[in-house]
């Protein structure tokens, strides 16, 4: 680094030293088309397994309630990130926007919250992928790992950093073509479903319900409360999309469009499983089902026939890991460049990726399911729930982040009444209020939750421990990125590739126009 530095908001800066942001570059190689593949690959696999578990906790018709109530809550937030991404058009996501709005504290916040979320996200999305690959094999082959799973969670691990380490331009055509099969294959369920009368939608409510509760709330209201999470993981992972915009050709104009398209086709895949999936197998069968996909296809197909369209069914897993993966590489690459992480982590290559972020995060991923699976062993009680748990952890991350992100929606528009807006939330401030507040609730609601509640307070102690860690070594060693020059400068260094990496602010803008925030 260059020796002139910057003190100010409790961190140090230094200027990139020569050639910095040389070994630091994206490509941009997606149009509207491949955010939206990108967008919807990484959610799709909510539609798979994971969303199921949403039942157990509150029958059907709580976690129908629960579904509209976040749907809201989604909408909300990619009309505000829109607004955002567009004014800001560079890696940072979320952190970016908490950076220009809360400072250097708070864009770390924000930014270790997503990592958290993106990487534990991948993690669930391994531990489904090979469930459903497990299971395949085992029906097709006689091949069953069952008892040393962590094969397979090596396997797709190793599999899809090579992925997306070989270039963004093939990671978003694969989005691209994994979104649409893997919507062709939820289709292919509904139709084979019917075809097959297989379709009863009096089993929706066939939980047996609590003492002095409905069939349709079967556990009350605070049943809806737990469920939050779950109907999340329909359309957890869309927001990521500002994590590309140094990869598209106009972020401006495709990442809000991509993100409100993505999220229509997320309700319309979402609705086509949550009312059929458990009217085929009865929501009381599927609300611990790993498999619950599959599940539906066992119950009305030959069982060869079930488990070659497992293999079908794989391809929505893999489409959102290689997605959710996408994301936390950008997400790390990001704080990296700007020297929260470790600089190392931010180098790119030749291919123009950020492999050595999406190298760290695969490590991390994998030790941590080692870890769980480990624990589940010797636990009668996580045994059964240790899928759920990570998932809840991944949305741990999630809301605090979304959280975080409307309210800095909220400051931006006070502070920076003047910055360029090309794109403009319909929904204004009060959408972003409604949903920071849905966020807020569903956060409580992971707490109030004791199945989970260890793991949740096992998460936030390594969150505590990562912001010690940033306070200690970390705050005094940043970078001049482009997320940090558009906050510093009040909004006017917006975009790099005009303004170009690395600026002198000091040199370029006027010092009224300066601010050492």
């Amino acid at each position: 680094m260059a020796e002139q530095k910057r003190t100010g908001g409790g961190v140090t800066y230094s200027h990139a030293e020569e050639g910095y942001f040389e070994k630091r570059q994206l490509q941009r190689s997606a149009g509207f088309w491949g955010l939206w593949g990108i967008g919807v690959a990484a959610v799709i696999s909510g539609d798979f397994s994971g969303w199921n578990f949403g039942i157990g906790s509150a029958g059907w018709g709580g976690l129908l309630i629960a579904s509209v109530v976040i749907i809201v809550m989604y909408f909300g937030m990619l009309f505000s990130i829109g607004e955002m991404s567009a004014a800001m058009p560079h890696t940072g996501g979320a952190y970016s926007f908490a950076r220009a709005s809360m400072g250097p504290w708070g864009g770390f916040v924000t930014g270790l919250a997503e990592t958290i979320e993106y990487v534990f996200t991948t993690g669930v999305i391994v531990l489904f992928s090979a469930g459903y690959a497990n299971a395949a094999t085992d029906e097709l082959f006689g091949l069953d790992l069952s008892d040393n799973m962590w094969i397979w969670w090596l396997v797709l691990y190793v599999a899809f950093v090579g992925l997306n380490s070989a270039g963004a331009e093939l990671s978003f055509k694969f989005a691209i073509a994994v979104a649409v099969i893997s919507i062709g294959i939820l289709v292919l369920f509904a139709v084979l479903a019917f075809a097959n009368g297989a379709v009863d939608f009096g089993q929706l409510n066939d939980i047996e319900p609590e003492a002095g509760n409905s069939t349709f709330l079967p556990f009350g209201w605070t049943g809806v409360l737990y469920a939050l999470p779950f109907a999340m993981w329909f359309f957890l992972g869309i927001e990521e999309l500002p994590l590309a915009a140094e990869e598209a050709h106009d972020p401006a104009r495709d990442i809000p469009r991509a993100g409100i398209v993505g999220m229509l086709t997320l309700v319309a895949c979402g609705a086509l499983v949550f009312f059929i999936n458990p009217a085929v197998t009865g929501s009381d069968a599927l609300g611990d089902s790993g498999e619950p996909l599959l599940d539906g296809f066992r119950a009305f197909l030959p069982a060869g026939w079930a488990a070659a369209l497992s293999l079908f069914a794989l391809i929505g897993l893999l489409a959102s890991l290689q997605g959710i993966m996408f994301a936390y590489g950008r997400n790390m690459y990001s704080l990296s460049r700007a020297g929260y992480y470790p600089k190392a982590l931010s180098v790119t290559g030749a291919r123009k990726t950020p492999y050595a972020a999406l190298i760290a995060g695969a490590v991390f991923g994998f030790v941590v399911l080692l870890v769980v699976d480990f624990i589940a062993q010797r636990s009668d009680s996580l045994a059964d729930t240790a899928n759920a748990v990570v998932l809840n952890i991944a949305v741990w991350g999630a809301v605090l982040a979304y959280i975080l992100q409307m309210v800095s929606f909220v400051l931006l528009r006070q502070k920076f009444p003047n910055a360029e807006r090309p794109y403009k939330s319909p929904v204004g401030v009060a959408g972003a209020v409604v949903a920071g507040a849905i966020a807020a609730v569903t956060f409580i609601g992971l707490f109030i939750n004791e199945d989970f509640r260890a793991a949740i307070i096992a998460i936030a102690v390594l969150y505590a421990i990562a912001l010690v860690a940033f306070a200690v070594f970390g705050r005094h060693r940043l970078v001049l990125s482009p997320e940090e020059e558009y906050a510093m400068s009040g909004g006017l260094h917006r975009d790099p590739e005009v303004e170009h990496y690395g600026a002198d602010l000091e040199k370029e803008l006027p010092p009224e126009d300066f601010t050492a925030r």
